[in-house]
């Protein structure tokens, strides 16, 4: 099923979609899961088995399977009777089979951050491909020292604070931060950067630049933002409405809250945090699908608008001449 953010919610900074005429009160519409359905502007949706846990705590300090493993049984065990010394000792596995320490990576992860209101619910919304989006973006992140490096790594240009236009001109998406503003950023060869702090609080802000309805499965880190696990195309996403906005404040919680996104180490990410994997640590990402029998962006068409000509030619002529 799909489901909706609620235009304006507390845990935004209001969002400038029209809320859907057959959302309920108070909240924007959503798809229901009996067709590959997804919500609307601002909207969004669960897979079937879905399970939310409204109010949930931050995930443990380190989960068990992150930790070094143990020593074997025999690691301490007394040399059997009549045994000399040195063959007790023999028990003793080499230093070098002793877990080290992990190292701690540099730049910035996303933490599970304070719950905040946001609200959904469903709208219909049925694929025009299930399974492959019409396009696929991504919008990396660090902060100053990091993205120094990445930038010298290749050629770039720096941004003012901004949106970025992703996925062949369907969408727009910038990441906002707690002043209202977006955050400054690079762009180094086909790639887009946005640059951070710790402990600062984001959303991920998306404009819908097509005149059709797109729905929108988003990941922060690998994880989808609306049940935290391992982000893919088969799950649903939020609906954006034509030419409309969408603001997403945070791992989603329940029908009604959010945890919110704040910038910190990659250690304390909720990408370790949860799952003790820190591999996409740095990216958000989009997957991007149209209604069916609604849209004509297709990647063929998007790629033609990419490689238009300015110049093609030097004086103008009348129609039909």
């Amino acid at each position: 099923m799909a489901i909706s953010l609620l235009a304006g919610a507390a845990s935004c900074g209001g969002s400038s979609a029209p809320r859907p005429a057959d959302a309920a009160p108070g909240r924007s519409a959503a798809a229901t899961a009996s067709d590959p359905a997804v919500a609307t502007s601002g909207a969004h949706a669960f897979p079937d088995d879905a399970v939310f846990e409204p109010g949930a705590p931050p995930p443990p300090a380190a989960p068990l399977e992150a930790l070094p493993a143990a020593p074997s049984a025999d690691f301490e065990q007394p040399a059997a009777k009549g045994a000399g010394r040195a063959e007790g000792a023999a028990r003793r596995p080499p230093s070098s089979q002793i877990a080290p320490e992990p190292i701690e990576r540099p730049g910035l992860g996303t933490t599970w951050g304070e719950t905040r209101v946001s609200r959904i619910s469903t709208a219909p919304f049925v694929r025009a491909d299930v399974a492959r989006p019409f396009a696929v973006a991504s919008l990396f992140y660090n902060d100053a020292e990091g993205a120094r490096a990445m930038a010298s790594a290749s050629g770039f240009r720096r941004t003012s604070p901004q949106a970025f236009t992703l996925a062949g001109g369907a969408v727009e998406v910038g990441l906002r931060g707690e002043g209202g503003g977006f955050l400054s950023g690079f762009v180094a060869g086909e790639t887009s950067h946005v640059v951070g702090e710790a402990g600062q609080r984001y959303s991920v802000v998306l404009r819908n630049l097509t005149p059709s309805r797109i729905e929108c499965v988003v990941s922060v880190d690998g994880l989808d933002v609306l049940d935290g696990q391992p982000a893919a195309f088969a799950k649903r996403g939020y609906l954006i409405d034509p030419h409309g906005e969408l603001e997403i404040d945070g791992f989603r919680q329940s029908m009604d809250t959010v945890a919110a996104f704040r910038f910190g180490s990659v250690r304390g990410s909720y990408a370790n945090q949860k799952h003790g994997d820190t591999r996409n640590v740095g990216v958000i990402g989009l997957a991007l699908f149209h209604e069916r029998g609604t849209t004509p962006w297709t990647l063929d068409e998007l790629r033609r608008r990419r490689q238009a000509d300015p110049f093609p030619g030097q004086f103008a002529t009348p129609p039909g001449g």
